[in-house]
């Protein structure tokens, strides 16, 4: 345990966003999952839609600081990748 004040108070923010973070990128992949299970279906709109949720959270979380703006293009092209291939 530390016993500088500052490093005290330091751990205490790490710990916060931590479990931010770990949040965020929990329902980043809960989301990219939807999309991916929405285009298996049939329903167009459903997959358009859930595939707008899933990337909206990936360029929040961007904007936020909790991912890098190159693993959320990744994560992106990746996910776009995957729906074009459940399309055909």
């Amino acid at each position: 345990m530390a016993n500088i004040k500052s490093q005290i108070k330091r751990n205490r923010q790490n710990e916060k966003r931590r479990v931010r973070n770990r949040a965020v990128r929990s329902e980043i992949n809960t989301r990219v999952r939807n999309a991916l299970e929405a285009a298996e279906g049939d329903d167009a709109a459903a997959t358009a839609e859930t595939t707008r949720l899933a990337i909206k959270r990936i360029d929040k979380a961007v904007s936020k600081g909790v991912l890098h703006r190159n693993t959320a293009a990744r994560k992106k092209s990746r996910l776009m990748k995957r729906l074009a291939a459940a399309n055909n």
